[in-house]
């Protein structure tokens, strides 16, 4: 293709993307209207009067994915009809409880709670007689721990959309400051070597504790206490999608 038609072409699929997301931004006030208003006809429906629905985000963009307060004199049956009952309109993406407020475990929390204790136990069952093993003083992983990695990684993946936290520890052989700065740089050698088998990296948090937390029993400067241990924290809350962004409809 030509430089000037390539042009023409590049032009014309700019000039398409900028009038499409303006009808969406024309209608997105009027699409969210009307959502608020079948939105707090589920919730009275429901029960759930005093639940306040709000269909902007922290920055103001307007959003399919309404965040509820209030309703704290309601019982918790109450309240999760009602939120089920306004996530199931049709064309809200999905809603979330603000932070902070008192917020019913549904079913679907208590499971992903369990799933997240599965993995963690399948973890520690893998490592439960190996260790990942790095070169001496160095946090270069061996390469004979790269099966053992894999293994690691895929008993993770049923908990994606967790926080799962990585951790190394030493003994208390050699300065602190020291064994501190490589417990650090190995997590953080494992969190890439995990977010190159597919682990998304925005789960992932690494940390280095030095020789502060020990093995139960074991004396801190027994060469047990090396190693990297992980911890599925909790599930990732849903961030609200402002309502130019593609999502579920």
């Amino acid at each position: 293709m030509n430089p000037y038609r390539l042009a023409l072409v590049l032009a014309g699929a700019f000039a398409t993307a900028v009038i499409a997301l303006g009808a969406v931004m024309a209608r997105g006030p009027a699409l969210v209207a009307s959502l608020e208003q079948q939105a707090a006809a589920a919730r009275d429906k429901a029960g759930g009067q005093g639940i306040v629905i709000r269909f902007t985000t922290a920055q103001g963009w307007l959003t399919r994915h309404p965040a509820l307060t209030g309703g704290d004199k309601l019982d918790d049956t109450t309240r999760a009809r009602a939120a089920a009952a306004i996530a199931d309109v049709p064309g809200i993406g999905g809603v979330r409880w603000q932070s902070g407020s008192r917020r019913t475990r549904t079913a679907a929390d208590i499971a992903d709670e369990q799933g997240a204790m599965h993995c963690q136990g399948d973890v520690e069952g893998i490592l439960k007689a190996r260790s990942i093993r790095f070169s001496e003083s160095s946090a270069a992983i061996d390469p004979a721990s790269e099966t053992l990695l894999d293994e690691v990684a895929a008993a993770l993946k049923p908990c994606l959309g967790s926080i799962i936290a990585v951790t190394g520890h030493t003994d208390r052989l050699g300065d602190e400051g020291a064994n501190r700065a490589l417990s650090r740089a190995r997590a953080d050698a494992v969190r890439w070597a995990l977010i190159g088998r597919g682990i998304p990296a925005d789960g992932l948090r690494a940390a280095g504790y030095g020789s502060s937390r020990p093995l139960e029993g074991l004396d801190p400067g027994d060469s047990a206490n090396r190693r990297i241990e992980f911890s599925v924290i909790e599930k990732v809350p849903m961030r609200p999608t402002p309502i130019d962004t593609p999502g579920p409809g």
